[in-house]
């Protein structure tokens, strides 16, 4: 299917999400809010803020773990299985669709006002233009991003600066007219004004250091987007009437008119058009990688999945995503809002309850480099919040749910269920709790290769005896004389060599001074007859293995047998664990390791330096 290539920077991921967010959900949305909520709809706006934070930080660890194009999706079929995560990747799609739809609305909104142009005509030709764009790859597609970004933050800057000093406090009089429902059902209306900070995860597989600027990108991108977000509506509620400002669908510009006059409103009325530009710019982007998933896993056909040659980019995906947006263009626009936001807040809970399987899972490989703070509380909250918000947007937003989560289900009902079975963290999360063989180690397997991809970890000679040598999870207490039997045993079948001659090598070491080198660790070693001959066994035992000299039982033990001409070999295989068992985290992971192979790949991930 072909890779698509790491060329976006930190500056390149808060350009996408805070250009994806900047649009209509500021340029448009205040005056339709402020008609439902009166001047408290500055808190509604506030609280969708926060109300995105859940799910942006459970996105942002997912993507760290596994950072693939459309990563909250791919996370979501590992988390949940193929059932939900292909419904979560339609989601998906299907939200980052509507958030680009909805700007190109807004660009043909502002054109009509300096020119007499068809509204729908200009919306086409702006979807075009960008497929185009985006066809052409992603560093094109960054750099446009960048720049636009950098231009609607320098007119924002200056509505913010110049309008603050002209609100007029006594249009906050009679803060929350219609009460908090009416704030409670505007935090789920304009929380699409938040929803460019899914689209980070699309682009996951295509981000530099992605552990480090994927959750750095999303978390700047917030703050700075609710901040500049909050204070703009403050503005224009402080300086416009309510009766203009209550349908407006220019409130911002006509704030700036307000005070700055005509200069001013063509201004914000450019600025907005680079906000429509730049989401519009980056929905089409993201919302063609959250196909890229679903086809590489075979839950979506496998032409959506396929990666242009020269240019690096999902060519069909981007087509597709094309043509959906220009069909949803005929919607009416209070639909087009109602429903990218009801399937953003679906998103976003999903991405929390799937963090919370992933990590009560205890898959072994499973490892985020960026981990939610407050675990598991922080996940919860947003769960009951997102349910909250959906119960106070009505009957519509059940509707628009329901309606979206059938065709999913018969996506894969009908076309992927019959070509994929694939094993979730959810069935080792069952497993865990009742203690039937549900799983073999797919799953596990996989996260070890794409951490290894990650981390572009090459594999030494260290990994390579790991990989193929003799694993023991032992039960119950141990004396190491009788390790000592059982290793000498199987190292010496594997290396052609007398179990006895082994035996009598690492009984005589141990008598000369203890193996144990550190709390819970020993290395037992053997100089043997022979070349080229060296291999390793590893043993648990969670109750202790007894040496003779060490204080208390050892719970991790790696036997190392060579001859005398790969001293080298062994040398180089003592500093590797040495550096394996420094990890503060080794213990706790050691002993919770389900068996044997979860200990190999503890081994084989583990951060060390490892030999050219």
């Amino acid at each position: 299917m072909g890779t698509l290539r790491r060329e976006l920077h930190l500056f390149h991921i808060c350009a996408i999400a805070c250009g994806a967010m900047i649009s209509s959900g500021i340029f448009v949305l205040p005056g339709l809010a402020y008609a439902r909520a009166g001047p408290a709809v500055i808190i509604g706006y506030l609280l969708a803020g926060l109300l995105s934070l859940p799910g942006m930080l459970s996105i942002a660890e997912m993507a760290t773990a596994m950072p693939k194009a459309g990563a909250d999706c791919f996370a979501v079929v590992r988390s949940m299985g193929p059932s939900v995560g292909t419904v979560a990747g339609l989601l998906s799609w299907f939200s980052l669709s509507m958030k680009g739809a909805f700007a190109l609305v807004g660009i043909s909104v502002f054109m009509a006002e300096f020119a007499h142009l068809n509204m729908h005509a200009v919306a086409l030709a702006f979807c075009l233009v960008f497929v185009v764009v985006n066809l052409l790859g992603i560093r094109t597609a960054g750099r446009m991003q960048l720049a636009l970004v950098i231009a609607l933050f320098a007119l924002m800057s200056a509505y913010v600066a110049l309008g603050l000093p002209r609100v007029e406090v006594g249009r906050f009089e009679a803060f929350a007219p219609k009460g908090m429902t009416a704030v409670f059902f505007v935090t789920g209306y304009v929380f699409i004004a938040y929803g460019g900070l899914l689209k980070i995860a699309s682009v996951a597989e295509e981000v530099r250091n992605p552990s480090r600027n994927i959750p750095m990108g999303m978390i700047l991108s917030l703050l700075v987007v609710t901040v500049f977000y909050t204070l703009m509506v403050f503005v224009t509620v402080g300086v416009l009437d309510g009766a203009d400002l209550a349908g407006s669908l220019t409130p911002i510009s006509d704030g700036a008119g307000a005070f700055m006059g005509g200069p001013g409103r063509i201004a914000l009325s450019i600025a907005a058009v680079l906000a429509f530009l730049t989401t519009a710019n980056a929905g089409i982007m993201t919302a063609a990688r959250s196909l890229v998933p679903l086809s590489r896993d075979r839950l979506f056909p496998a032409a959506f999945g396929r990666i242009n040659a020269r240019f690096g980019t999902p060519h069909n995906a981007l087509l597709l995503t094309g043509v959906f947006i220009a069909v949803s263009l005929c919607l009416r626009l209070e639909l087009l809002v109602e429903a990218a936001s009801i399937v953003l807040v679906l998103t976003n809970g999903l991405a929390c309850l799937s963090v919370i399987i992933l990590r009560e899972s205890r898959l072994q490989n499973y490892h985020p480099l960026f981990r939610t703070p407050l675990y598991p509380w922080l996940q919860i909250a947003g769960l009951v919040g997102f349910g909250f918000v959906l119960v106070e947007m009505g009957v519509a937003a059940y509707l628009v749910s329901a309606a979206l989560i059938v065709s999913g289900s018969c996506a894969y009902w009908f076309y992927g269920r019959k070509r994929v079975q694939r094993e979730s963290a959810l069935l080792h999360l069952i497993e865990r709790f009742t203690a039937r063989e549900l799983t073999s180690r797919l799953l596990e397997t996989e996260l070890k290769e794409i951490i290894r991809e990650r981390d572009s970890i090459v594999k030494d000679r260290f990994d390579e005896v790991i990989e193929r040598c003799v694993v023991l999870d032992l039960p119950g207490r141990v004396e190491a004389a009788e390790l000592f039997k059982t290793a000498a045993a199987a190292l010496g079948q594997r290396l052609g060599l007398p179990e006895r001659a082994i035996l009598d090598r690492l009984l005589d070491r141990e008598m000369q001074s203890t193996t144990v080198i550190g709390p819970g660790l020993a290395v037992p070693h053997a100089v043997v007859e022979g070349e080229a001959a060296f291999d390793i066994l590893i043993a648990r035992c969670r109750e202790g293995i007894v040496f003779p000299d060490a204080a208390s039982g050892v719970e991790a033990v790696f036997v190392l047998v060579g001859s005398l001409d790969v001293r080298n070999t062994y040398l180089r295989a003592l500093a590797a664990i040495a550096q394996i068992a420094q990890d503060p985290q080794f213990e706790r992971r050691w002993m919770q390791a389900r068996g044997a192979e979860d200990l190999r790949d503890l081994v084989l991930l583990s951060r060390r330096r490892r030999e050219g």
